[in-house]
Order: C-alpha cells, then structure tokens, then sequence
C-alpha cells in the first residue's frame, strides 16, 4: 500500500505549467529520487509535497491522510535543503534540538534523541563545535540529523549533496543511504545528478519539461529507457535511425545503412524507429573486425576506461572500453565496430517518443 501519494498533481504560475499531471505511489520505507535537469519542475514537486509550494490541481496524501492544503508545519517532514540552513550561533548539538524544541520536547528527551542522531551520523564528538567550524561533508550531517530527530514520516532532500566536491559527495552518497536502510524513513531526493540518484535509490522518477517520463529501478530505467530523452540524460547513447524489415527467418530486423540488427517480435514492419545502443556495450577492435568500420576521430582517459569518438558510416558513435593497461587505440585508427543484437534498445518511432 502507498504510504505517499501523488494525485495528478500540477503546479502553475500564470500561464506557466511547471509539474503537470505527476503521478507518483511511493511506499513506506522507499528510497525515491526526483531526477531531470534544471527547470524540469523536480524541486517544485517537492516543495508541494513539503508545502512549500500550493499545489494547483491534484491531491497528496500522506498515510492515508489529504495533505494537499495543510500547512507545511503541521505536515511534520523533516527537510534537508541544499544549503544546510544551519543556525551559525548555534552549536551542532542545539541546531539538531532545535526542532524538538519547536515541538515542546522535554530537555532530557531533547539532549538525548540529539545524542542519539549524532552518533547515527557519526558526529557525536562534535556536539560542541559550531557550523563553522565544521567541513562540508560535518554540516551535511548535521542538516541530516536534524532532519531525522524529530523522526519524521517522510524525509525530504533537496539536492543535499551538491555543494560538496566529488570525492566527498561519492562518500556522502553511500553514507545517506547506509542512514536511510537504518532508520527506514520513506526518503524522497530532487537530484541532476543521474550517478547520485541510480547508485543510492529503490526507484528513479525521471522528469522532463514538467512531467514524468518513466518510473522504474536504476537498472531498468538504464538498461530500458522509454524515450531518446532518457537515453542520452541517463548515461550516454548511439541513437541510430532504421526502418524495420522482415528477415528470412520471419524475424524482424532493422537496417541501418548496410547493417542488420534483429529486432524484438512484434514490432511493425515498415516503421522507422529510433535505436540506442549504449556505449560499453560495443566493442572497438584494433584488427578491424565488426559490423562496421571506423576512424578513431577522439579519445578521452577516464581513469578506469577509454571513451572513443568513431566515425563510422552509420555516423559518429562512442564506444567505451575497460582501461586493462594495454596501449589505448590511437586517433585516426581504423578500427572495426561491434556489438551484440541483445544490446540494441528500440526507444520509439523517428522523431516521437514510444
């Protein structure tokens, strides 16, 4: 059973529609991340939830519960903003009581519900030290703490690990997970970032333009995108146009250029569709072999793999290899293109979405 749920929610500002028709179930104990682009109304779909935000048409419910018009302090969510909103005069240890104080806490119970969040986030040796005196990562975790002391039904993050440097936001990752599996707060996270939102969430809610183009595990929206959009914001992908035809064998097949790709049962024959073939499902070979061959026009060292730039007569395509040690292939190669048919993703029809 959902434990939040989004009714046909829209938000509009004039004749502006920033989150149209957002329908979304999530369960108790879920962690979900809003994920798209700047402007493509993720943050405003939280700030409905938080009540922040009215809600223009459609409904929220919160364990059974219509919140859609409920103030955002009675809806008792806890929030952790992408700025921290830490009090600078105030100690971590009285910043995370601060909301149990608002709430009439016994002092006892105030101190120790702090202490106990503290040690969760691992800064129980730190209740003394002022936000300023704390790195980045420290005053992520205490807006986390504070947050989850009040033990709120719904944890709401607003891109909170963007103002940390790469290594750091990695770590953070992981540990904001590690704390969400041991409370078991339903979480709902806006991020851009498509590596922050597939390696920590149960479910990635991809948004464009204002609404919802596919809800569904990491992994499947990854492996199965529903549209071009998805493809290419989601990691990176070849979209090849073909035309489907009938094999010898009655299977269906797509032609691009002079390939041959074989083709899911059921697709019409006749249609042109658009095709995605992901980067490291391909393979770049030094001796030429494959279905088609290329130029090596661009390289780029990643560290752990190479990404190539080939110019193919189906058209540039990059493919990406594991980084074993060996020499890398060289720019202006010729090298042979390959890949599997299982690997190749129909996404819709030439120039509409499926």
């Amino acid at each position: 059973m959902s434990f939040l749920r989004l009714n046909h929610v829209s938000k509009q500002y004039g004749d502006l529609r920033v989150v149209q028709d957002f329908n979304l179930n999530v369960h108790k104990g879920e962690f979900v991340s809003l994920l798209g682009p700047s402007g493509c109304g993720k943050t405003t779909t939280l700030q409905m939830i938080a009540g922040f935000a009215e809600v223009t048409e459609g409904s929220i419910e919160l364990d059974g519960k219509d919140i859609t018009r409920a103030k955002a302090n009675a809806r008792g969510l806890g929030i952790v903003f992408q700025t921290y909103a830490l009090f600078p005069h105030m100690t971590v240890r009285e910043n995370v009581e601060f909301g149990l104080e608002m709430r009439k806490c016994p002092a006892a119970e105030r101190r120790e519900r702090a202490l106990q969040t503290l040690a969760l986030v691992h800064l129980d040796k730190h209740i003394d030290r002022y936000p300023r005196e704390l790195s980045g990562g420290q005053r992520q975790r205490v807006a986390l703490a504070r947050a989850l002391v009040i033990k709120p039904p719904v944890l709401l993050l607003d891109e909170p690990l963007s103002n940390l440097d790469a290594k750091l936001r990695e770590e953070m990752q992981f540990e904001l997970r590690e704390i969400q599996r041991k409370v078991g707060t339903t979480t709902i996270m806006v991020t851009h970032d498509q590596a922050e939102a597939m390696s920590i969430s149960d479910r990635v809610v991809v948004m464009e333009a204002g609404r919802i183009t596919q809800v569904d595990t990491p992994l499947a929206v990854y492996e199965h995108p529903r549209n071009a959009f998805i493809s290419t914001f989601v990691g990176k992908a070849n979209l090849l146009h073909a035309a489907v035809v009938s094999g010898a064998d009655g299977e269906r097949r797509a032609t691009v250029g002079a390939v041959q790709l074989a083709l899911p049962p059921g697709t019409p024959l006749g249609n042109k569709v658009v095709l995605a073939l992901r980067p490291e499902k391909m393979t770049c070979n030094a001796d030429g072999t494959g279905r088609c061959e290329g130029r090596v026009t661009e390289r780029f060292f990643l560290g752990n793999q190479w990404m190539y730039t080939v110019d193919t007569p189906l058209g540039a395509m990059l493919v990406s290899a594991v980084n074993d040690g060996d020499a890398p292939r060289e720019v202006g190669q010729t090298v042979g293109v390959d890949w599997e048919d299982r690997y190749v993703r129909v996404i819709g029809t030439q120039g509409t979405a499926a």
